[in-house]
């Protein structure tokens, strides 16, 4: 009789082993589980039963245990909730404070975003600031794509902005955490209040702060700022100019384009050159040290308007205040390495000699203004551009002093051939 055995013939196992094997397994499965529940439920026993002084010192060796990363997210809501439960009794306590510090922290560091609500109730319940300051710097973390906290905290820096219009005490600290939290978590629905940041004149450095959580919002933050400086009053426009280009976030030729914005747009109004300090006065007189000390030639053009406008202000009435910004635009034409900025200042200079030589010649009659001169003649200089030969060098057979004359003839050694 031939008997075989199929080679490959499945083995049958027998009755009950399969559902053994099952059983195991959910028993070991059951067996960690516990073995997790036992080592966070002995953490809260002992947070428990210790005295308030010592309950974040069981925080912090909690924190070191090697198996912290199964339970320790969970043990930091527990002290949160903890600190919740007594911050109306307790809320001045400094080892409260202490705890409830250290277990927002952790929370944040832990990343267990089921904490957020938890850390929104606890920055709501304390007044301390660093207690409030450890929420938001967790909220910051954990709460990138709610909705809701971003809301709560853009109405949280709202009141606060209206507080400090209302010349009412606010907690800067507190408000420099809440809008740093508010451009890492990057909701779109925040550019209002800190823009309101920006013009509210809060202490530096609360603008470039805003300005700088502006720039991580979603969307173009510097079309939207350039259009506040369209439209917004002008102290809006001066106070969103001053937080931009001190802000990290632009490039220099960001700021320059920006600012080459700003004098255009400080030039619009009737008589917006009128050197009373008023707001566009400031915001272009601002402009232009930018420009300069950015060497943004790309605005010369609009850098010529300006000057020749605070030319004939300071023509129509020769005061300190006209010469100021007429000196500002001095020094910005000598950084536009431009022919027409040399045009310019060189018929400048041939109208201050002229001037000069028509009239008393001593420097104490008021006649003419050295500081103009000097400028003009240390501009053209630095731009070194030909076409200031013969204004430059009739200065010499003019009866100026030794200081102007000595300053053209360096301007002539610098004239480009």
């Amino acid at each position: 009789m031939n008997v075989y055995v199929k080679p490959f013939s499945k083995r049958v196992r027998p009755p009950g082993t399969l559902r053994a094997l099952v059983l195991l397994c959910f028993l070991g499965a059951g067996m960690a589980a516990g073995a997790q529940d036992t080592i966070l439920n002995s953490y809260q026993r002992n947070f428990m039963r210790a005295s308030l002084s010592t309950k974040a010192g069981i925080l912090l060796d909690a924190a070191t245990d090697d198996r912290a990363s199964e339970f320790i997210g969970q043990l930091y809501e527990y002290a949160l909730n903890f600190s919740l439960q007594n911050a109306e009794i307790l809320r001045g306590d400094p080892d409260l404070l202490n705890l409830t510090v250290i277990a927002a922290r952790g929370a944040g560091s832990s990343s267990h975003t089921r904490s957020v609500d938890t850390l929104w109730n606890v920055f709501n319940a304390f007044r301390d600031s660093h207690a409030k300051i450890a929420a938001l710097e967790a909220l910051a973390v954990l709460a990138r794509g709610n909705t809701q906290i971003v809301e709560n905290l853009n109405q949280f820096l709202a009141n606060q902005n209206s507080l400090y219009r209302s010349n009412m005490d606010v907690d800067v600290s507190t408000i420099s955490a809440c809008i740093n939290a508010l451009g890492v978590l990057g909701g779109e629905s925040s550019f209002p209040v800190l823009f309101a940041v920006i013009i509210a004149g809060y202490p530096e450095p609360l603008g470039t702060q805003a300005a700088e959580a502006l720039e991580k919002l979603p969307g173009d933050t510097k079309t939207n700022l350039t259009e506040i400086l369209r439209k917004n009053p002008p102290v809006e426009k001066l106070a969103v100019f001053q937080a931009a280009v001190s802000s990290r976030g632009m490039t220099d030729s960001e700021k320059g384009a920006f600012a080459q914005t700003a004098l255009e747009i400080g030039m619009q109004k009737d008589s917006a050159v009128n050197g009373n300090g008023s707001a566009l006065a400031l915001l272009c007189s601002l402009a232009i040290r930018t420009i300069t000390a950015l060497e943004w030639t790309r605005a010369d053009q609009v850098v010529l308007r300006y000057f020749y406008e605070v030319q004939s202000e300071y023509q129509e009435n020769r005061t300190p205040q006209r010469l100021e910004p007429l000196l500002e635009a001095i020094s910005c034409l000598a950084v536009m390495n431009s022919s027409d900025a040399a045009q310019a200042l060189s018929l400048q200079l041939g109208y201050l000699n002229s001037q000069f030589e028509r009239t008393v010649k001593d420097a104490s009659s008021g006649a003419y203004e050295e500081s103009l001169v000097l400028g003009v003649i240390n501009a053209l200089g630095r731009l070194g551009d030909r076409v200031a030969f013969d204004n430059l060098h009739y200065v010499g057979y003019l009866d100026y002093p030794e200081r102007i004359k000595a300053a053209a003839r360096e301007a002539l050694n610098n004239l480009i051939w």
